[in-house]
């Protein structure tokens, strides 16, 4: 911020916006801000855990008290990935910073599925799942277009969605000490109803239709073929099927695995019931009614524009 401010003499994006109309980056006269801007795209890019600036995730989420494991996953990458938004579309974006976060997400899906299928741990499985949905997400956000910006808005709603509702999930199991996937083994016959649910959501988190994951992945794919960014949309879709082995791995684990030792599961108190509950409706029958939501992000994505 200190070499953007001593290089334009400007801290609003509006007025780097008109500073930055037409600029050309480049010489050693605009090292600092060139430097700044790059600088700060490191900064955001480390909190939302992207490749490779993600290798303090796996371990604080496992380490972590499952609700600010919780909390890490949702709340600081709606709010980075929207302050993204409002400086490098509205104030500075460019070339080089497109290149940052076109690399940025093809490195994040493919460490994201390839790093979560050694896990045995449910925590480390869902930072690096996390990992790899930041990598989607930066799918928008590479392409710079409206239809990309709409579709980043999107799937950030049902990441946040689907996060919500497993961590809810995950807290509820660790309350009955179920740290490792091979703990999951009874859940389907002690607990069928939480077994299900957990079920619905790994098959949303892996884009399996009709459940929601599946659009929020749709929306991004196409914003990256119609932006000309197929390699990109190519990545994504192979990342996908590489994803649906760990996810399918949990619920055949849970429905069809015989465990090593027998839980027995505590019942969820009321609030997280009525979490999941709603979560989970809303991830199942999202396609019912997509519109609110996309009429919503359009209009989100056309004010960063207009």
């Amino acid at each position: 911020c200190s070499m953007i401010y001593g290089s334009t003499g400007a801290t609003h994006f509006d007025q780097l916006a008109k500073i930055m109309t037409g600029y050309e980056i480049s010489g050693p006269q605009s090292s600092g801000l060139f430097m700044g801007i790059l600088f700060i795209a490191v900064g955001f890019l480390f909190k939302i855990t992207a490749v490779p600036f993600h290798m303090w995730a796996p371990d604080i989420y496992e380490g972590s008290p499952t609700p600010v494991t919780a909390f890490l996953s949702i709340a600081p990458k709606i709010a980075i990935f929207a302050t993204i938004l409002r400086l490098f579309l509205y104030g500075s974006y460019g070339d080089t910073l497109q290149q940052v976060f076109f690399f940025c997400s093809i490195a994040s899906m493919i460490l994201g599925a390839l790093a979560a299928m050694a896990q045995t741990k449910v925590k480390r499985l869902l930072a690096y799942s996390s990992i790899g949905h930041v990598g989607y997400i930066c799918i928008g956000l590479s392409c710079g277009t409206i239809e990309g910006i709409q579709s980043l808005l999107i799937g950030i709603f049902i990441y946040a969605l689907m996060t919500l509702n497993v961590f809810a999930l995950v807290l509820a199991l660790r309350q009955s000490r179920v740290k490792y996937i091979s703990d999951l083994g009874a859940l389907a016959k002690m607990n069928p109803i939480l077994a299900m649910t957990f079920a619905i959501t790994m098959f949303s988190y892996a884009g399996i239709p009709p459940l929601a994951g599946f659009y929020s992945k749709f929306y991004l794919f196409f914003a990256a073929l119609s932006c000309g960014a197929y390699f990109l949309a190519a990545v994504g879709i192979i990342t996908s099927v590489i994803g649906c082995f760990y996810y399918i791995r949990l619920v055949k684990r849970m429905f069809f695995d015989t465990p090593r030792k027998w839980i027995p599961y505590r019942a969820m108190d009321r609030n997280k019931a009525l979490l999941v509950s709603m979560t989970s409706f809303l991830i199942t029958f999202f396609f019912l009614y997509p519109s609110p939501l996309f009429s919503l992000t359009h209009q989100m994505a056309l004010s960063l524009y207009l």
